[in-house]
């Protein structure tokens, strides 16, 4: 098990805090921050202080307790205003990882089952006691995603992920990464190569500190290498994880996830998907209406404060990219795996 927690809330209603990993000091650092205002809480959104479509749901849910902690005591009424607003305002942080909007309806549903007759301070214990339940439930799902899809991780198999999908994107053990834990706890033994997922490298930072962490060997390579380790049968099997999914089973992930299931499917390498159910997207007939976050110039510019295009380059700078249904060989949920993806499918493994 790991020994570092990705985020977790300290004290009661009225005063508690969450405290979290700043990820953009990883993997030098491993430094805990005091989250107490919701403004800091939608800067750790943007600055990607905290990330993974997962984390981002619980610490939304967290959130909202902070943002409404100056409201305890005051009428019901402005109460439930105060929440309904921090809810929109930090809705408006990242656009494209659904489980954000998932934990502030969580709690909208909260507030509107609230009996006229609770005070102020019993509602906002109750929104407390509901993101705990956010956080609660990740981490089982954490835990199921990697019981069921472990078991296509056979001895011996290399394994290519994109992005970090791991502890630090979720509250638990992480999608596409519980799969590798479950597997190396069950002693078998896997081998990881991990894109460095520009521009911010989550691959290279994140994901080999974490299976580091769990004594995992991972070999990172430059995104652009990910065709020629396929081409020389280094991969068995690519897992990525998911910020959003539509109804036919598009997949919203870390720019660059389409690249390699181009790649994993002209070498007939399976591509998996590992995420909660609460990354499905039902509203959405298909990937071609998810929000795609664009991100600052800067972060290709000049990342990690070194200018490496000239000035006045032009950027663009997608967060995210949707892989088609039709490319993806399996969905791994809390539920167990689901193979060959449709509408039809998933409704049914979503309602099992």
């Amino acid at each position: 098990m790991a020994d570092y927690q990705t985020l977790h809330w300290e004290g009661d209603a009225a005063s508690g805090c969450l405290v979290m990993i700043d990820q953009t000091l990883l993997p030098l650092e491993c430094r805990e921050i005091q989250i107490r205002s919701a403004e800091e809480v939608w800067e750790a959104f943007r600055s990607l202080r905290v990330r993974g479509a997962p984390a981002i749901g619980v610490t939304a849910g967290y959130g909202v307790v902070i943002g409404t902690q100056a409201c305890r005591g005051e009428p019901l009424g402005k109460m439930k205003d105060a929440i309904e607003q921090i809810c929109q305002y930090l809705a408006t942080s990242r656009p494209t990882a659904v489980n954000l909007f998932w934990a502030l309806d969580r709690i909208r549903s909260v507030v509107n089952a609230t009996p006229n007759d609770l005070s102020s301070t019993q509602l906002h214990d109750l929104v407390l006691e509901e993101a705990r339940r956010i956080d609660t439930e990740d981490r089982e799902m954490c835990k199921a995603i990697g019981r069921h899809g472990s078991q296509l991780l056979k001895p011996g198999m290399r394994v290519l992920t994109h992005c970090n999908a791991g502890g630090l994107a979720t509250a638990g053990d992480g999608t596409a990464l519980s799969l590798m834990f479950a597997a190396a706890e069950a002693g078998r033994e896997i081998e990881v190569y991990a894109n460095e997922t520009r521009p911010l490298l989550q691959g290279a930072r994140l994901t080999a500190w974490e299976l580091q962490q769990r004594k995992i060997p991972v070999t990172v390579i430059c995104d652009s290498m990910a065709g020629q380790a396929m081409k020389e049968g280094l991969i068995d099997i690519v897992i990525t994880g998911a910020d959003r999914i539509a109804s036919n089973g598009d997949t919203a992930n870390k720019i660059g996830t389409y690249m390699v299931a181009i790649l994993a499917q002209y070498h007939n390498i399976p591509f998996c998907v590992a995420a909660p159910s609460s990354t499905f997207d039902l509203t959405l007939a298909s990937g071609g209406a998810i929000p795609i976050e664009q991100r600052p110039s800067g972060e290709i510019t000049e990342g990690f404060g070194r200018v490496t295009c000239p000035p006045g380059a032009r950027v663009y700078n997608p967060a995210f990219d949707v892989t088609p249904a039709e490319m993806i060989t399996a969905f791994i949920t809390e539920k167990g795996i689901l193979y060959n993806p449709s509408v039809e499918n998933i409704g049914a493994h979503l309602h099992r």
